[in-house]
């Protein structure tokens, strides 16, 4: 990974919830023009991203509060073309199902007031449906291997231990430690991540 990564200041033996807590704080303390400014640079990394910018299918989170914004690159994607499924949540089962939309104003709020397709929308339940494309994973804190804390549902890390594709991280340069995370036997780490300056393997750590 590459020199720009930032000290954690709250250890290695930290654990998540504590982390959670910390970063969160963080991120909010971020003026909105310089996240935007970050996000915008995040994006213009992602887009240069042959592995990226090759894949007809573009798995996404819908972004929320102070998060690394993808509104702007959904609506970019389909305007050129290409396809794009978000995440709807199960709370019962504590899992998600990506569907497929065709425009922003398909989505409504549901879980925890984050922007999720309707129940009718297509699903791409099966792997061979998945083939091909690229997950964007949201989280709080990435390392150099590609580990991150998110918001502790787990829905993620259960969706991606079966997920065929490559996993690409989006962080501004805040939520990049330097320090190992805390993992867990379910964690599953991602294969790159897009940061302002550029997308860093993980796959040599």
């Amino acid at each position: 990974m590459g020199g720009d990564a930032v000290a954690s200041s709250y250890g290695t033996d930290a654990d998540k919830s504590s982390l959670r807590s910390n970063y969160l704080s963080v991120r909010r303390a971020i003026p909105e023009r310089t996240r935007f400014e970050s996000d915008s640079s995040i994006m213009s990394s992602l887009m240069a991203f042959p592995l990226f910018r090759d894949a007809p299918l573009v798995l996404t989170y819908v972004s929320r509060s102070a998060e690394v914004g993808t509104h702007a690159l959904i609506e970019r994607l389909l305007a050129s073309g290409r396809r794009v499924a978000v995440p709807r949540t199960d709370l019962g089962s504590h899992t998600m199902a990506f569907h497929e939309i065709f425009s922003l104003d398909e989505l409504s709020p549901r879980t925890m007031g984050i922007l999720e397709p309707a129940a009718d929308a297509p699903e791409l339940a099966l792997p061979s449906q998945l083939v091909g494309s690229v997950c964007l994973v949201p989280g709080l804190v990435f390392d150099g291997a590609g580990h991150r804390v998110g918001y502790g549902g787990g829905y993620y890390d259960r969706f991606l231990a079966f997920y065929p594709g490559d996993k690409i991280g989006l962080a501004r340069t805040t939520m990049i430690s330097s320090n190992p995370l805390p993992t867990d036997g379910h964690d599953v780490a991602v294969d790159f991540i897009a940061t302002e300056g550029s997308v860093w393997s993980c796959r040599d750590y």
